[in-house]
């Protein structure tokens, strides 16, 4: 290769990256989009599928439905990162494209409870489990796919856009939702009154819809070539054989996916789901917030803080993953109470208050509040897949980063809305659901501050950069 080629490689590189950072955010996108629709809805359609009784049992049923599909994440983790391993980033997460979208799609068809009975719950349950093991794969390869093409030194910059994603999942889903909703009238949409009996419902749409975006990304994601840094490997011959074996059959490999996961993910995960799930499920069940103030609140809070998500990445990129992801979660414990105390006093309708009086009901301070949980989000989540690329080395990086990924958003994170209101109901405490992402996130606080390394200087084209990393050197970072 000439020196003028090699020279405007990287250019070329920056170039593409836009195509490559908007057909990998697709499906992540889509994967947020399926999750704020399954969250926006549950107060409409958990009767539809779960009869326990109460309005509350009902959404619990169907939040525990909801977390079968993140239970499983894990798992699909270890299936398809292992694929990504040994057959490429590209071909794995066109299959868990494909697999994820068509799973919403048939929630949208399928009949409810008083239609086929129990069954209707059961198979509603099994949908979630396949597309849980789909979404398994996704986040991972796409996370991977940016950063093996980033330029050292701007990774944390171009994977936080990655992260932005959850925005705009939820601006379309509430789209779909409020459009929906207004062209066939609220009776339609929740399928009451006259439209009971009706199988054509109005909160069947936005899952239907969810096929269209899937035919999109997948026609995006087709033109993509392999990683630069997968293909180097694939025509070497030096592609991981086993990379189950080599994960977690590797003892040091293996204590940074168990760091990882105790030391940022998992209260990265109670974080992200405290400040937008939870808040949501909390505003609407809680404080009796209507549908469509909710999710404007919601929304109304990520627009705004969408952009520090790119912000605190970009920031990364200079002073390091760690203090700032350490800095969300030390946040995130100390201000939750009184956060959600200062939401009670705000609420249309609160039996309990927290420190503070109780002043009336105001959308906009409630929206105040609810930013200030989105920054939280954003301080652990914009550096949080720079991080994860940068431990492993990239024959085993897709294994090996999902897993962590997935315990700690799928099972510790995808509990926090059940387990919250589940305490709530159990306690009566309106307060007793914070506990559980504030013990998590002080945990993980302690270990990231104790031990996790700074991983901004590692060079990921490199083996002996990461494994200096990993033997806990300091020196050599550059990969020269």
């Amino acid at each position: 290769m000439s020196a003028q080629a090699a020279a405007k490689q990287p250019e070329e590189k920056a170039q593409g990256l836009p195509r490559i950072i908007l057909a990998s955010a697709a499906g992540t996108m889509i994967e947020w989009y399926d999750f704020y629709i399954f969250g926006s809805l549950a107060s409409v359609i958990a009767g539809k599928f779960y009869h326990t009784g109460t309005p509350l049992g009902d959404i619990i049923a169907w939040l525990a439905a909801f977390a079968v599909g993140f239970i499983v994440r894990p798992f699909g983790a270890i299936v398809f990162g292992r694929v990504g391993d040994i057959v490429g980033r590209k071909y794995t997460f066109l299959v868990t494209m494909t697999l994820m979208g068509l799973c919403t799609f048939c929630v949208g068809l399928l009949p409810t409870q008083d239609a086929i009975g129990p069954a209707a719950g059961i198979i509603l349950i099994l949908l979630r489990i396949i597309q849980g093991l789909a979404l398994g794969g996704e986040y991972g390869g796409a996370a991977t796919y940016v950063a093996e093409h980033s330029p050292d030194g701007r990774r944390g910059f171009f994977t936080s856009w990655i992260q932005i994603t959850a925005t705009l999942g939820l601006f379309l889903s509430l789209g779909v939702i409020l459009i929906t909703r207004s062209l066939g009238g609220e009776d339609w949409f929740a399928g009451k009154g006259v439209y009971a009996n009706d199988w054509w419902q109005g909160w069947r749409v936005p899952f239907l819809i969810s096929i269209l975006l899937v035919a999109v990304s997948l026609w995006i994601r087709f033109s993509l070539r392999e990683s630069p840094m997968y293909a180097k490997l694939k025509q070497k011959g030096a592609t991981s054989k086993n990379p189950l074996r080599e994960s977690f059959g590797n003892k040091l490999n293996l204590s940074y996916v168990i760091l990882a996961l105790f030391g940022a993910t998992m209260g990265q995960g109670v974080v992200w789901y405290t400040g937008q799930f939870y808040a949501l499920y909390y505003l609407q069940n809680i404080f009796k917030v209507s549908l469509i103030d909710s999710n404007l609140i919601i929304g109304g809070a990520l627009l705004v803080g969408t952009p520090l998500f790119v912000y605190f990445g970009n920031l990364s990129d200079k002073i390091g993953r760690k203090p700032i992801m350490l800095t969300g979660m030390v946040l995130a414990v100390l201000l939750y109470y009184p956060i959600y105390g200062a939401m009670a006093s705000f609420a249309p309708k609160t039996g309990q208050l927290l420190w503070f009086p109780y002043i009336g009901y105001n959308p906009f301070m409630l929206g105040v509040l609810v930013f200030l949980q989105v920054v939280f989000v954003t301080l652990v989540y914009g550096p949080i897949a720079a991080f994860l690329v940068e431990l492993f080395p990239t024959k085993i990086r897709y294994t090996s980063m999902s897993l962590p990924y997935h315990i700690g958003n799928g099972v510790f994170g995808g509990m926090v809305p059940i387990i919250g209101l589940s305490l709530i109901s159990a306690t009566g405490n309106n307060f007793a659901g914070l506990w559980y992402p504030m013990g998590v996130a002080a945990i993980c606080a302690v270990v990231c501050y104790l031990k996790i390394p700074e991983t901004n200087q590692v060079d990921i084209s490199s083996e002996a950069s990461v494994a200096n990393l990993q033997a806990g050197g300091t020196g050599n970072m550059s990969g020269k």
